[in-house]
């Protein structure tokens, strides 16, 4: 991680540069041993805890999550998982502040109900608009709506994160028309945020012009979470690729992969 460049392709954002744009959560792995494996693997430099599941120093009986990801090494990205309303959200990252000495950037998320785990879209603009004015770093979990990833735009928010699908489900991305147009409209980065199952999912994300990709479950609740942190890896920089050198226009029929003019008979 460094300060921004003129590198236009590199991850920016709130200012700060970044190599990679696989963004990872730490929770659901079996230990603290199997989570630094994985994240090493990845390639991330963005780690997302959870501050009301996470021991970042709250509770000096139980292992600290900052021993095994060193903040020097790894950028924190606090989010307020388990969040259901506006208070509750905000409390949150001003603890997170507090933990990690005036640390700006959050992730923020107002879920809507337990069984689906949507966003809370009414309170999370509220919570955002707190939030930045308080002078976080907002980076916004939010659903596929380009309206939406407007509005938290001109609010300040510095990055907007669709869901994929619904959070820990490994749908993969079900509406690709919608992450598209938020691409194609938004001045901040994107990133898509939650229901990605596996790598092919996460190179579409990147075939479709986003910043990068967050993902936890899609990596821990892997067979072998090392092996897959590996391949979203290789899965994110393909996609990455892909989308720079501009993919061949699709038709509906076929098209002679050789020249037909000046065949020899």
């Amino acid at each position: 991680m460094t300060t921004a460049t003129q590198n236009p392709d590199r991850l920016v954002i709130a200012g700060k540069e970044y190599g990679s744009r696989l963004l990872v959560g730490t929770g659901k792995y079996k230990d603290m041993d199997e989570t630094a494996r994985a994240i090493e693997a990845s390639g991330a430099e963005i780690v997302t805890v959870a501050v009301r599941r996470t021991n970042l120093g709250q509770n000096a009986d139980e292992p600290n999550i900052l021993d095994v990801l060193p903040p020097e090494r790894y950028t924190y990205l606090p989010n307020t998982a388990g969040c259901f309303d506006v208070d509750t959200a905000v409390r949150t990252c001003r603890l997170a502040r507090e933990l990690l000495d005036g640390h700006k950037l959050v992730k923020l998320e107002v879920l809507g109900d337990q069984q689906t785990l949507f966003p809370d879209v009414i309170a999370t603009l509220k919570a955002a608009e707190i939030l930045v004015a308080d002078g976080f770093d907002v980076m916004v979990y939010t659903n596929d709506d380009p309206i939406v990833a407007r509005e938290l735009e001109a609010i300040g928010c510095c990055a907007v994160m669709p869901l994929a699908a619904p959070i820990g489900s490994g749908l993969g991305i079900r509406n690709p028309l919608n992450i598209r147009t938020i691409v194609e409209n938004a001045k901040v980065p994107v990133l898509v945020d939650a229901g990605v199952g596996t790598a092919s999912d996460a190179a579409e994300a990147m075939e479709l012009g986003c910043d990068g990709v967050l993902m936890n479950t899609a990596i821990a609740a892997a067979k072998d979470p090392v092996l897959m942190a590996t391949a979203m890896r290789k899965g994110i920089e393909a996609g990455r690729e892909a989308y720079l050198a501009g993919r061949m226009p699709a038709k509906r029929f076929a098209s002679a992969s050789s020249p037909i003019e000046g065949l020899f008979f």
